[in-house]
Parts: structure tokens; sequence; C-alpha cells
């Protein structure tokens, strides 16, 4: 895949022990490729086969953005900051470093990490970062305390994390069992209304594309629900 070029594309992988496939999303231009999340512990194998079937050269890595704390985005990040050492950047929410670096428990399973991972860059709510044409940096806690969401301004793409979910290309609401606080993600979502959307990547579920705005009016018409 040629370098010139800025871009956005969403990558599946395909996990074993989950009914529904997972997404992570691959950012360039002409300098970087941004990866957004690392998956679960032991994936970077299944990672690269993911960039190799996309096009998009693995070994020419160079940021990976950090949307949250959960293992299933940040398992593998261990094996890929040391196969890539210093040539890839960790950038993640000033909320998340203390989690990141095994000074805080971990919120879901209570434990600290088991290889704590130094972040080169501490982002903040409305950050533009100047990779692939522009990203902004859109706080989105309440999934977890540190979740962060990133808009692709060339592109009109939201990615999503963990905030929203997707099946079938409709966009859902978070999962209530997940969330621990469901109060604080409504009004994180309520911050995507003011943005200009073609496209919402649900990191469990994938893309949607059709009726973006009334679907997260619907979701916060509704409010916080009963867990599942």
């Amino acid at each position: 895949m040629a370098r010139t070029d800025i871009g956005i594309k969403t990558i599946q992988l395909t996990m074993e022990n989950r009914k529904n496939p997972f997404f992570l999303t691959v950012l360039w231009d002409a300098q970087d490729i941004v990866l957004v999340d690392a998956g679960l512990p032991g994936q970077m194998e299944l990672i690269r086969a993911a960039f190799q079937e996309a096009g998009i050269q693995f070994e020419k890595l160079t940021k990976i953005l950090i949307s949250h704390q959960d293992s299933d985005h940040i398992g593998s990040l261990p094996d890929l900051v040391q196969a890539f050492g210093d040539r890839v950047q960790v950038l993640a929410h000033k909320t998340a470093i203390p989690y990141l670096a095994g000074a805080l428990p971990l919120d879901k399973s209570k434990k600290l990490v088991r290889t704590p991972i130094k972040v080169d860059v501490a982002l903040h709510d409305g950050d533009i970062l100047p990779f692939a044409g522009g990203i902004r940096v859109v706080f989105t806690p309440g999934h977890t305390p540190d979740h962060t969401s990133f808009y692709h301004i060339p592109s009109k793409t939201l990615i999503a994390g963990d905030v929203l979910r997707a099946q079938d290309g409709i966009l859902q609401s978070y999962s209530p069992i997940y969330t621990p606080d469901q109060v604080t993600a409504l009004q994180s979502i309520a911050k995507f209304q003011v943005l200009d959307l073609s496209k919402i990547i649900a990191y469990h579920g994938g893309e949607c594309m059709d009726n973006l705005q009334d679907r997260l009016q619907a979701i916060l018409d509704v409010g916080p629900v009963e867990n599942e």
C-alpha cells in the first residue's frame, strides 16, 4: 500500500472464544502508520496477519493509540512495544497512564497490569493529533474512567471503542454489564452529537454508517439500561 496518501481501515480479529468478532483500526499517512488498541494478550501475530490481509505494512507501525485499559484493548501492547522498541510511540489519555504504568489496578479485574507500559504522549480531550490528516481526541469515560474515542477528521469517522456497540451495521448502546458508570457514559455519547459523522467504528460489532445521529439520539433518549 502506498504511503503517499492518508487513510483509515477497520481490521478484524476473529477470536474463537467470542461469538462476535473484535475490530481494531489502522490509520496512515506518508510518515506514520497508527494502530488504535492492541487486542488480547498473545495476539500480536494475529494483528500482523490482519495488517497483511489489509495490505498495510505492519513493520512500518509508528504509533499506537489506546482507547482504554481493558485487557482486550491493551493485551498485546507489551509485545508490540518490545518488538518495535523506540520505533513506536504509545499515546493514551492522561487518565490512563497510572493504569498502564501499574500504579493503579485495572478497573474491571482490580489487578495491576502484568507488564507496565510507559506512555510516550499523554492525550487530553480536544487534542488534534497530526496523523493521517488529523485525529481529534474525544475523552469518553463511563465504560472505564479513562475511555477515549478518536475522530478521524478527513473521513468523518469516529473510532468509538467500547462506548458504543454495533449489530449488523446498526449502532447500539454500550454493554450495561461492562459499563459501571452509565450516567457518565451517556454524557460521553452526547459529545458525539456535535461531530459530522459518516461512519462509527464500534470495536464490538464493527462499522455503522446509517442514521448515525438518529441512533445516537435514540440511545440517549432511552437513558441508563438494566444489565443484560
